[in-house]
């Protein structure tokens, strides 16, 4: 929280005084009329309000986050921690070493640092603040009218601590100096300041209509991008690390139309398929193979999709890749329709399960019955579906993940819920047990749902899912 600016240029002499008189010279000024508030601005106010009900007269902090060295003096892109962003309406890149606060009585207040005059020599010295490395900043009147609520500077927030009028928490994670700070004030609470994180994370569990748009049109954004991903698959298999070539082509859609991706993309041609967590993305993207593709793109405001497709490099499927994909379809459709209001969580996974343990027993790859195999004491499939089908999805990819067990795994779905549906099948060429004709293939389809009054809808629905739906939409987009 303390300032960065310096009299002295790394790598080189102090600033001379002609110079700080020049620099601060002959600027227009900034600009009069106070930026538009932010369209998530109702929102976050609502969601300040029931957080704050939850914990009546306490004070609640909520750091943004600082950013994160990734080597000698460059940092990681940053991005705030995500209880801030729910909270404060705040997402893109904003704002990093700010605090939010939401006092006993419910106000928020953001603890951010504001811009200096030119004249400071953070102006020109600062490269964490300073307007000639960064841009410039708010003034407080300006963020205030952003993201509509009171606003103060950073180094006010020592003080605001101090006072000790109500019981104080904090989302520990965060920042671990603005804890220090806290903790100094009050003394370490964990388990308190766990109970806020909760609190925060159980909040997010049922989206509003806003949450809801924008997570439509994340899922719409991150379809096109899908899209242009088919049109540049001849390009890939031209390229020793065809994978990188699509994940490229994914990532300018997700910097270019949003903030990032919302999670490392996994691009995994063959083989690579069968590795869930497949990052790396390096390569070759074969004729004949399929191509399995798990990306979202990540909106300004944070909210992102989370889309598996599994596309065949050649745009049709073989008879033994449309069986595997077919069936891991049909088991989508089972988890889909066991979504609904007051059905469980595990519901969806439970129903998705079945389909694939019994195409699994067709297949005669299962050495126990279907019902021994779904008992707890029996779990043969997970030898070829080794994930969980859902997640509750949101500002994290997996969101609200610190919510209670009994509120989300061992929970009911409500209405406003968004959860994926993600059923795979992955057949390694190494497994011995597997027909021949079905080594080496791995499918999953993945959709973003939400919870409705009598089912779900699907919010990633503008991308195909039938096989032959997917032959059709890759023929129409291959480039000619």
């Amino acid at each position: 929280m303390n300032r960065e600016g310096t009299d002295t240029p790394r790598g080189g002499s102090p600033y001379s005084e002609a110079f700080k008189e020049f620099i601060a010279a002959d600027w227009a000024p900034y600009p009069a009329e106070p930026p538009a508030r932010l369209a998530s601005v109702p929102s976050a106010t609502a969601h300040r309000a029931a957080l704050s009900a939850r914990f009546p007269g306490e004070r609640l902090v909520v750091p943004a986050g600082g950013l994160q060295r990734r080597n000698n003096d460059c940092d990681f892109p940053y991005r705030p921690h995500s209880a801030f962003a729910h909270l404060s309406g705040l997402g893109s890149d904003r704002e990093p070493d700010a605090v939010l606060v939401i006092e006993p009585d419910g106000e928020g207040v953001l603890l951010f640092h504001p811009r200096v005059p030119r004249t400071d020599p953070e102006f020109y010295s600062d490269p964490r603040y300073g307007e000639m490395w960064v841009g410039a900043r708010e003034s407080p009147a300006e963020m205030s009218s952003l993201c509509g609520m009171r606003t103060e500077s950073i180094d006010r927030l020592p003080a605001l601590l101090e006072r000790a009028d109500a019981p104080v928490r904090v989302i520990r994670e965060a920042d671990p100096a603005v804890t220090a700070l806290v903790d100094g004030s009050r003394g370490a609470d964990p388990r308190a300041d766990d109970e806020l994180v909760t609190a925060a994370d159980e909040l997010r569990m049922v989206k509003d209509d806003w949450e809801l748009g924008q997570l439509r049109e994340a899922s719409r954004v991150s379809a096109d991008a899908f899209t242009d991903v088919v049109a540049h698959l001849d390009r890939a298999v031209a390229h020793r690390r065809g994978e990188r070539l699509l994940e490229g082509v994914f990532g300018m859609h997700a910097r270019t139309e949003g903030n990032a991706v919302g999670y490392d993309s996994i691009v995994a041609a063959g083989e690579h398929a069968n590795t869930l967590h497949w990052v790396r993305n390096d390569g070759p993207v074969r004729p004949g193979d399929l191509v399995l593709m798990d990306a979202g793109i990540e909106l300004d405001s944070l909210y992102t999709a989370d889309i598996t497709r599994t596309m065949p490099v050649t745009g049709a499927f073989t008879d033994a890749q449309r069986l595997v994909h077919d069936t891991v379809l049909a088991a989508q459709r089972a988890g889909m329709a066991a979504a609904r209001p007051g059905a469980g969580f595990l519901d969806v996974h439970r129903a998705a399960v079945e389909v694939l343990v019994r195409a699994f027993r067709d297949w005669g790859i299962l050495p126990v019955s279907v019902d021994e195999a779904l008992s707890t004491g029996g779990g043969q499939w997970r030898r070829w579906m080794v994930h969980g089908t859902s997640h509750h999805l949101g500002l994290d990819v997996h969101d609200c993940a610190h919510a209670r067990d009994e509120q989300y795994r061992r929970g009911a779905l409500a209405e406003g819920m968004v959860i994926t549906v993600e059923p795979g099948i992955y057949l390694k060429s190494s497994d011995l047990l597997v027909p021949e004709p079905l080594r080496g293939i791995g499918v999953r389809i993945e959709d973003d749902i939400v919870i409705t009054a009598d089912g779900c809808s699907v919010l990633s629905d503008r991308l195909p899912r039938e096989s032959a739906a997917v032959e059709a939409w890759m023929g129409s987009t291959a480039r000619r």
